[in-house]
């Protein structure tokens, strides 16, 4: 349990914030959400915190709330949710671990590759070609399965370039992204509970990351790259 919790505040202002999404509105009411942004960033720093203490975490990044329109056909100025990614010390730990926080119960926690390198995505794609019975009892473990459900993720349609459509783990190969997730409901978020919930489900997840980094941190001969 946590001294530091996300007020209920927070989520009842993105709640206002997604009926008024303009800048007069927001200008409006700026002050509130400096107040509660303030609250939130405890949160996230003790999760931080929290992390390192079985984990090796060199940044915690904080999103702000204000939207890139350029290239979308939503041109509202905001976002109406928090976002906070921590990432682990590179280039011998991979995947990272994201919260976010939003009202109506879309709030989740992810962990994975969102976006791997072309290099990174090939290097796993041959490994699961060789071999993914490791990946597939990592995923079938009834305490993580409970926690992160099934693995999601962008995908090519049949087989990427180079890959024969019909292997045995081409529901691995053809991932684009790599990624687990968890739904946390509003009664969570504002719970003093919260830290705890989601410091031990990415706990659960560090045997998926354990296997992820050696992968990428060896050739398919498993010599290091380091």
């Amino acid at each position: 349990m946590s001294n530091v919790t996300i007020p209920k505040a927070a989520l009842d202002f993105f709640k206002n914030l997604k009926k008024n999404n303009n800048r007069d509105w927001f200008n409006d009411n700026k002050k509130e959400f400096k107040a509660i942004e303030s609250e939130v960033k405890q949160v996230y720093n003790e999760l931080f915190n929290r992390l390192n203490a079985h984990d090796e975490i060199d940044k915690m990044k904080m999103f702000r709330i204000y939207r890139d329109v350029r290239f979308s056909k939503d041109k509202t100025p905001y976002k109406t949710h928090f976002g906070g990614s921590f990432h682990r010390k590179k280039p011998e730990l991979r995947g990272g671990y994201y919260l976010h926080i939003a009202p109506n119960n879309e709030s989740f926690i992810a962990t994975g590759f969102w976006e791997p390198h072309k290099d990174d995505l090939f290097r796993i794609r041959k490994e699961f070609e060789m071999d993914a019975d490791e990946m597939r009892s990592i995923m079938a473990d009834k305490n993580f399965k409970s926690i992160w459900g099934e693995l999601v993720g962008d995908e090519v349609k049949t087989a990427p370039k180079g890959f024969n459509k019909e292997d045995k783990n081409i529901d691995l190969i053809k991932k684009k992204q790599y990624i687990f997730t968890r739904k946390l409901t509003d009664k969570d978020i504002v719970s003093k509970d919260l830290i705890d919930i989601v410091d031990e489900s990415f706990k659960t997840i560090r045997p998926y990351f354990d296997y992820m980094s050696d992968v990428l941190t060896t050739n398919l001969n498993g010599e290091s790259l380091l």
